[in-house]
């Protein structure tokens, strides 16, 4: 499963979150006076749900109660980012003290708002230099305007899943590395069928699963905004040459209304009924979880992964992809923030834990020493995602003080955009950037 927020889960949560502005009257780095030696008992919650994961989660955090037998934790997962705000808003003994989250599109509000305590005091007294720790990309994801009130907990990074069992026989001998031979291959790996398909080489329009604009976005090495933080996606002609790509592509491949029907017809992304799992496209934009849950799925031929492609221009870019991932934090509200501290510290910055806790879910590990380790457990298919999260262009999408609302003005456009709805798409974008403003000044 993917560590991501969904970007419409988000947007439901902003407003609750910005009423933490006023609500947060906890401790803050420095001035948390607990003694994490004492005994205590921490409460911890998290969103992961499935057996495996829970179990995984389970084991990390008994391996921490081994190393601190003063501390307890108490861990109670599935919880949503809603359920979190609704119990820090109230405060009190019903609030987690330790909060993982699967949103990272909503840390520039988790930020902002005060909702968790700004972890950098917390690293500096404890000698952690952040930057020598965690992979740069990382860190832009898990802090806004120099508050680090969240630290990475494992990592996503997004790429290609192909069937190589139809590549071969199509006779295509290696993954597509430009977006001009993606876009051949995607075409020679379609199979029409009356007016819909037996197979669709890649299913590339934006409701397609993880088939959205900020994974291409980052191929084309996108910034959102500018120097002075306002937003630039019309100054940026990448953001032009993507969406006229993709458009493109969608045409080639069929046009948008006959794709979308046959996309209708394709099952849960998460279970064993997945496009990609039934041999209904052969090419398919996703994380590192994608192969695991494909073999999982019992399917019937081999599978390949690869990096996305990139403009043929940047071919020497090739290897970057999007990344994002779980965050953790401390709870603002919070009277145990240094024990609390002690919790976050391990999982997030253990070598140990981080690859045992990689090992575990099959996600890619977030910290640099864990991602060099000989005890991470790499098949082939896996290791291309962590090369991804090596890549030192590999991108992620930059917080901002009105969380993931302005990814969302973007995919909508994008959304008007591939079924030829928008007739200049630079000057459209030219409004998306003044609606980003205008949310961005309003959340401030």
């Amino acid at each position: 499963m993917p560590r991501t927020g969904r970007l419409t889960t988000a947007a439901t949560l902003l407003a609750a979150i910005s009423v933490l502005a006023t609500a947060c009257t906890g401790q803050s780095g420095n001035a948390a006076a607990d003694d994490p030696a004492k005994d205590v008992t921490l409460s911890f919650w998290h969103g992961w749900s499935a057996p495996s994961e829970v179990m995984a989660i389970e084991e990390n955090i008994a391996r921490f109660e081994k190393a601190h037998p003063n501390i307890k934790v108490k861990v109670t997962g599935n919880m949503t980012d809603d359920k979190v705000n609704q119990a820090l808003r109230a405060g009190g003994d019903g609030a987690p003290d330790v909060v993982s989250s699967f949103t990272t599109d909503s840390v520039g509000k988790f930020c902002n708002s005060g909702a968790f305590a700004d972890l950098n005091p917390f690293l500096e007294k404890s000698g952690i230099d952040k930057a020598k720790v965690f992979p740069k990309t990382l860190l832009e994801y898990t802090q806004f305007n120099g508050n680090q009130c969240t630290l990475p907990l494992l990592n996503d990074a997004y790429g290609l899943v192909y069937n190589k069992t139809a590549f071969a026989a199509a006779g295509i001998t290696e993954p597509p590395k430009t977006w001009s031979r993606f876009t051949e291959v995607a075409q020679k790996l379609t199979k029409p069928k009356g007016d819909s398909y037996e197979q669709v080489g890649l299913m590339p329009t934006f409701h397609g699963y993880e088939t959205k604009p900020t994974r291409l976005a980052a191929q084309w090495g996108a910034r959102y905004f500018d120097a002075d933080g306002k937003a630039g996606l019309a100054k940026d002609p990448a953001f032009t040459k993507m969406l006229t790509a993709q458009k493109d592509l969608v045409e080639k491949l069929g046009g948008y209304e006959k794709l979308e029907r046959f996309r209708t017809t394709f099952g849960d992304e998460w279970s064993a009924e997945h496009p990609f799992h039934r041999g209904q496209v052969a090419m398919q934009i996703d994380g590192e979880w994608r192969a695991a849950m494909a073999k999982e799925a019992g399917v019937g031929f081999e599978i390949g992964t690869a990096p996305l492609p990139v403009p043929d221009d940047q071919a020497a870019d090739y290897g970057k992809g999007y990344l994002s991932g779980t965050i953790m934090g401390i709870a603002s509200v919070g009277t145990k923030q240094n024990a609390a501290w002690e919790l976050v510290k391990y999982m997030t910055t253990d070598t140990e834990a981080v690859v045992a806790f990689a090992n575990a879910i099959h996600n890619v590990p977030s910290t640099l020493a864990a991602l060099e380790s000989p005890a991470l457990e790499l098949t082939p298919e896996f290791k291309t995602f962590v090369d991804i999260a090596r890549h030192p262009k590999s991108s992620t999408t930059p917080a901002q003080a009105d969380g993931g609302t302005y990814q969302l003005t973007f995919e909508d456009f994008a959304y008007g955009a591939e079924k030829g709805a928008v007739a200049d798409i630079t000057a459209g974008l030219a409004k998306v950037d003044q609606q980003i403003d205008t949310d961005i000044a309003k959340a401030k």
